[in-house]
């Protein structure tokens, strides 16, 4: 039993004092601006990882579908990407991983609605809290 404690408490302070988080900066804003392909759709490529969205900053058209593809850095934090507004036609969370995910959705109000990584380890900081969060502007 004192075994199990013990790499479970290594564990916890692994993931939380990884080098990756003590790396920890002020992420740079790095905006995106989505154009209609020929398929119609707005398509974005989203990475995370090490508490930061690249790009961290998305503008949309309204009423134009976007299709985003996200993923994650190689890291063995687990990561995911949440944004909530589903008075605009906007509502998922989905769990990053080292292979493109596709996130479908069509943007139905103007506005800035914020995306985040939802990921939180018992009493340390959320994810979001350090800083892993972006937002996304639809626009006319």
């Amino acid at each position: 039993m004192k075994q199990l404690v013990m790499i479970l408490v290594a564990g916890v302070l692994l993931y939380g004092y990884s080098p990756v988080v003590a790396e920890e900066k002020p992420q740079q804003e790095k905006v995106f601006r989505a154009t209609v392909g020929q398929d119609g759709i707005q398509h974005v490529d989203i990475v995370g990882g090490g508490y930061f969205f690249r790009p961290n900053h998305i503008i949309v058209r309204v009423n134009v579908p976007v299709e985003l593809r996200v993923k994650k850095e190689a890291t063995y934090v687990p990561h995911d990407i949440t944004m909530k507004a589903p008075e605009a036609g906007i509502d998922f969370n989905v769990s990053l991983g080292e292979e493109p995910k596709v996130v479908k959705f069509t943007p139905t109000r103007t506005g800035t609605y914020p995306f985040y990584c939802a990921k939180k380890l018992l009493f340390f900081e959320s994810h979001r809290e350090k800083g892993m969060e972006g937002v996304l502007d639809v626009v006319e």
